[in-house]
This record gives structure tokens, sequence and C-alpha cells, in this order.
């Protein structure tokens, strides 16, 4: 049952909180959050095995209100928890027109969220993902900035593209289940079977595309950079951190194990597609002077890599993939909050208008330096860990081919030095520039970075927790 209250605890409290104001609402979110994370804190480590939830649905369409929590979703389940606390804490001091209706969006996505990453029924999912997406285009749109409708706008059109796209393939796949038509994940994963190559060919680019603009994967990744800049911090926090691995989950989950010969057949294409937005989006990360739009850039080279991993067919690459999912939606939101608060403290987000954090901000100055640390895979943080497996499964897959696909990505490692080392250096340092308000870090903002820094220096001395709970994940994926 605590699969199912996963959701209802967001989903339930996200509607109530339309019909408050204020502090209520805020006080509301924590709550709602905290009680969640409890949850998901209670799936991924009180509870050994894989738990399931299954009740009636729509039973003509052959489908079935069916929720999973194996390795994999319990960890994404566990990061939605840590990184929506995270995101609604440290905007506490901030004033929020409409509260109800802000912390009601909030919690609706992160039950959408939620319903994604437990879904075992291909139905099902799909309307997580709408559910995870929708309340997301009101919160751009209503709270973002100066170009916020035109950004949105364009979020929506490349997100409802893929999505109908989406439905077709999954209609498609339940229709070929033998004896009858079934969403059920069981009956969908043997579906390839039924499948010429020609149609596996197909239709996994009529599914992958959904993921890959979600993800984003170059070249549908232009929404993500003014969607990044236009957006709330928390509504940032939630894209980057989590967003774009319930594209990822979803790649793993629903393409990989159900399409694997039209994986085969278009992997090193998605591969060469990943490293080239790995150096494209760290070339043009390194000529930002926003802050934002660095971050927003290096996101998408980090995710780059994963997405190249995800289609090598290693399984030390693929357990490398869950765990930095996990640690790199923790290390960007920790940089989304840092960002967050500098603008709110400077009133801009300009590197060449900024510096003298470390002298006026210094408890903000060493929180930087930390999660900057932490985002560039420094050995004894949570990154190292993660990259050095994926690495590891990007050569290990074999082929002339794929060296000199490592090689090319080692090149994102340094790049993301260059522009993270560069951006803390001129912000951190260098000459002070007067603080619009003369204050260090707020109380919400100290809890919500403790947390984050915390979870960067225990993964990255002692990451066996996360490893275990992810372990023999990786062994489904790999044929």
């Amino acid at each position: 049952m605590i699969l199912i209250f996963l959701i209802l605890i967001p989903l339930l409290t996200g509607i109530f909180s339309f019909a408050l104001k204020g502090d209520n609402a805020k006080v509301l979110a924590i709550l709602s959050t905290v009680a969640t994370l409890g949850g998901t804190a209670h799936v991924c480590f009180l509870n050994f095995g894989i738990r399931t939830f299954n009740m009636p649905w729509i039973p003509v369409m052959g489908t079935q209100f069916s929720l999973r929590a194996d390795g994999m979703s319990s960890m994404l389940c566990l990061l939605t928890g840590i990184v929506t606390l995270v995101a609604i804490l440290t905007n506490l001091n901030k004033p929020v027109e409409k509260s109800g209706a802000f912390y009601g969006f909030m919690l609706l996505s992160q039950a959408g969220l939620m319903g994604v990453f437990l879904a075992n029924d291909a139905l099902l999912f799909y309307v997580f993902w709408e559910l995870a997406l929708i309340p997301v285009y009101f919160l751009c749109s209503q709270w973002g900035g100066e170009k916020r409708i035109a950004v949105t706008f364009k979020f929506f059109i490349y997100t409802f593209v893929g999505s109908l796209m989406l439905l077709a393939g999954l209609i498609y796949l339940a229709s070929k289940v033998p004896g009858h038509i079934s969403y059920a994940w069981a009956d969908i994963v043997q579906v390839h079977k039924n499948l010429s190559l020609g149609e596996q060919q197909w239709l996994f680019w009529l599914i992958f595309i959904a993921f890959a603009i979600k993800m984003p994967l170059f070249p549908f990744h232009t929404w993500q950079p003014d969607t990044y800049e236009q957006s709330p911090t928390p509504v940032t926090i939630i894209l980057s951190a989590l967003m774009v691995k319930m594209g990822l989950f979803a790649v793993l989950r629903w393409l990989v194990p159900v399409l694997p010969e039209g994986v085969a057949f278009w992997s090193d294409t998605v591969i060469v597609l990943a490293i080239i937005g790995v150096v494209y989006a760290s070339c043009i990360a390194i000529v930002q002077t926003d802050m934002k739009r660095l971050v927003a850039y290096s996101s998408i080279a980090h995710m780059g890599l994963m997405i190249a991993v995800a289609f090598c067919n290693s399984e030390v690459g693929m357990h490398g993939i869950m765990v930095q999912m996990f640690n790199h939606g923790i290390n960007i939101t920790g940089m989304w909050v840092i960002i967050s608060i500098v603008e709110n403290r400077w009133g801009t987000r300009d590197m060449t208008k900024l510096g003298g954090m470390a002298s006026l901000a210094p408890k903000m100055a060493i929180a930087f330096v930390i999660i900057s640390l932490a985002n560039i895979a420094l050995p004894l943080t949570n990154g190292f860990v993660g990259e050095f497996m994926l690495f590891n499964g990007l050569f290990s897959s074999g082929g002339n081919n794929h060296i000199i696909f490592m090689v090319l990505a080692g090149l994102g490692v340094i790049l993301g030095a260059v522009y993270t080392l560069n951006m803390v250096q001129k912000t951190a340092y260098g000459n002070e520039t007067e603080m619009i308000i003369r204050k260090d870090i707020s109380l919400n903002e100290y809890v919500g970075l403790a947390v984050i820094i915390g979870i960067i220096l225990c993964f990255g001395f002692f990451p066996k927790p996360l490893l275990e709970l992810t372990s023999g994940m990786a062994s489904v994926l790999v044929k």
C-alpha cells in the first residue's frame, strides 16, 4: 500500500493547496514533501526486495493500475522526494504570488513523477508522464520571466508532439500482444518476439523521440536553456534534476528491453548524437556569462554522457547510469539553489558583475565550491563513482568506435572543469561587489544546502548504499 501513498500524498495535498493562501500553502507543501520523503526512504532502505501494488483500472482496454518499486525506481522516487523538499524549502523566504496555486502545481508535478517511476503498466505510465508535465506548463507560464510565454509555448510544442508519438507507439505495442490487448509491462516487454526488425526500427524512433526531447538529446535540446532561464528556480530544479531523469529512466524501462533489436540497430546513431551534445554543450557553456544558462548547458553535457552509455550494452555502464542519475540530480539541485541565492543577494546572474562572495558571504562560498567540485566529479564527492562507472562502461563495451566515443566524451570532463571553475572564480573570488542584501545564507537555505552537501560527501566517501540499492538491475537490461 505504501506505493500508492507515495502518489496520493502529493496529489491530494496539491489539490487541497489551491484553496490555501500565503504561509498556509507553504506549511502544507513542506509537510507533504516531508511525509513523501519518509515514504520513499522506507521503500529504499527499510524494505528489501521488490514491492508491487495492483488493482483493476480499465479491464476492457487491457490495462490496470499497477505499480512496481525495484531498485532503480525506488532510487528515483527517493531522489524526487529529496529534490522536491529542497526546492520548496529553499524558496520559503521568497515572496510568491498566488502561493496556493504555485505550491499546488509543484506537488501535482511530484505526484506525476512518482507515478512515472513506479508505473508497471504502459498506459498508466503515459498518464503519469502527462501529469508530471502539465503542471510545469502552468508554473513556467504564470511565474516565469519576461519571455515566459514564448518559451513555454516552445516547450509545449516539443513535449506535446513527443507525447503523441509516444502514445501511438505504446498503443501499437499493446495491440501486438498475442491473444489480447495488454499494456502490462510483463506483456509489453515480450512483444519484440512478434515484431520484425523493420517494425522495431521505426517503432524505436516513434517512442524514443519523446524521451530524447525530455532528456534532452542533441538536436532536440533547444527548448531547454531558454526554459531553464525563464522558469522560477524551484521549477528549474524540478525540470533539470528530475524530469530529464524521467526521460532517461523511460529509455531504460520502456525502450531498451522492449525493442532490443531496434536499440541495437540505432545505438551508434544515438551515441554519436549524445557525444556531439556533450562537446557542443560544453563549448557553449564556456562562453556563457549568465550563470543559469551556463548550468543549463552543463546539464545537457552531463546527460549526454549518460545517454551514450545507455546504448552501449554494458552492465557496469548501466549500473553507473542508475548511480549517476541520483548523483547528478543532487548536484544540479545544489547548483540551482546557489544561483538562486546569488541572484537574490546581488540582483544579477551576470558573472561579469559578480565577485567577492568568499569575503561577503563565506558560508555561501564554501557551499558553492563543494557543490561545484561534485559537479565536475572530483574524487571523494558523489559524482566521481557514477562518472567513473560510465566511462568504464563506454570503454569496455567493445570496438574501436567506442574507444573514440570515450575519448570525445572525456573532452566534456575537461571542458566541464574549465567552465565550472571559471564560474566559481568569477563569482566567489575576484573583486568585491556590493550586495543588495548584506547577509549570508538564511536558515531555510542553510538547511537545504546542508542536505545537499551531506549527500554529496556521504555518497562520495561511502557509496555502498546507493550501489547496493541498484545492484542487479543492470544485468536485466544488458542482453
